[in-house]
């Protein structure tokens, strides 16, 4: 069993909360992910919890549980790198 697994997310006006197996529960703030934050509740709401992670169809965000545990935010972007 994953015991890093996700079985419930929930949402309040800046965070993400994400509920694992093993009994932590993780804050993550939405501004950590602009997809998650711009959407509405019901597209909130309509969260997959797979084995590794958590996936919104609507929204395209698929997150993994591992990069959360790293403190890792929205990765689609590639890093500014300095002149």
């Amino acid at each position: 069993m994953n015991t890093s697994a996700a079985k419930a997310v929930r949402f309040d006006d800046y965070t993400m909360w994400v509920d694992l197996v093993d009994g932590r529960t993780l804050g993550v703030p939405l501004a950590w992910f602009p997809r998650l934050l711009h959407a509405t509740a019901a597209q909130r709401a309509a969260c997959d919890i797979g084995r590794y992670g958590l996936h919104w169809e609507a929204i395209d965000e698929d997150i993994s549980i591992a990069g959360l545990l790293a403190g890792r935010g929205d990765m689609s972007k590639p890093p500014v790198q300095a002149a």
